[in-house]
């Protein structure tokens, strides 16, 4: 399992060790044994649609039946629910394991009772490792471990989370999680380089600001980067820039701070 990692290493072994691998940020594929599971493969959309479920839940140890069936199909009645609950886990386990004999356990979904979760001991997903990564991150003191786990972080991100699921309901919540956590390790690394390489940092606030446009954060340290480099105009417009988009976006100036980066150097 990725969460008993404790170490950048553990986490790329285990992923490489993994037969089913999922990415999820900024796609979504399923591979096994690296060969890429086949859209067609699942039969129908609620099949991807449920395991898509199961995934912006990885935190829940076991999600209730009639709870995912209310989240995914609220407009069905029961009856009609527990069928097409049915079809799908049945979509779902011929999808992953289509050589599994029949009345056999599936390897990589979990059941208990009427409850269902993925078997995280067998499957490798992204935006599990990268919120594992970024924890372990958080919770190194040697400086060479810590900045190496936040790229590596870095680089599993490659987008928002299920794109092509961006109107359901159900995985809205996560995806913005995601996105602000990695958003905040973005500046946390970004505010590691601003001591040695500037021109690192000015690069990660870009990448951040992509993301998020409005991310203040990102704009002051990419102002500290330009200012350290000797470039007062580039740190003068990026200043420009922040207010603009944050009056536009919200009515609100830069905070104090903010400002006096650019009333220092005035």
């Amino acid at each position: 399992m990725i969460t008993s990692c404790s170490s950048l290493s553990e986490i790329q072994n285990f992923k490489s060790k993994s037969d089913l691998q999922v990415y999820t940020l900024g796609q979504f594929k399923v591979t096994r044994q690296a060969e890429e599971i086949s859209p067609k493969a699942w039969g129908r959309d609620k099949a991807i649609q449920l395991f898509q479920y199961l995934l912006a839940n990885s935190n829940a140890k076991h999600i209730h039946k009639e709870k995912i069936i209310d989240r995914l199909w609220e407009d069905q009645d029961m009856d009609d629910g527990n069928r097409d609950f049915k079809i799908a886990l049945h979509g779902i386990n011929k999808a992953l394991e289509p050589e599994r004999k029949s009345r056999s356990e599936p390897t990589y979904l979990m059941r208990q009772g009427i409850s269902y979760s993925l078997n995280q001991n067998r499957i490798w997903i992204d935006s599990v490792a990268l919120q594992h990564t970024i924890s372990l991150a958080h919770n190194e003191s040697d400086p060479d471990r810590r900045i190496e786990l936040f790229y590596y972080a870095n680089s599993i991100y490659q987008g928002i989370f299920l794109p092509n699921r961006i109107y359901e309901d159900w995985s809205s919540m996560y995806r913005e999680n995601l996105q602000v956590l990695f958003l905040n390790a973005t500046i946390d690394l970004a505010e590691i380089s601003v001591r040695h390489d500037a021109t690192e940092t000015i690069r990660l606030t870009q990448q951040a600001l992509e993301i998020d446009p409005s991310w203040e954060d990102a704009y002051a340290l990419a102002i500290k980067a330009y200012i350290s480099k000797g470039n007062r105009p580039m740190a003068i417009k990026t200043y420009k820039k922040c207010k603009d988009v944050l009056w536009k976006e919200f009515e609100l100036e830069p905070l104090p701070e903010t400002s006096k980066l650019i009333t220092d150097i005035s």
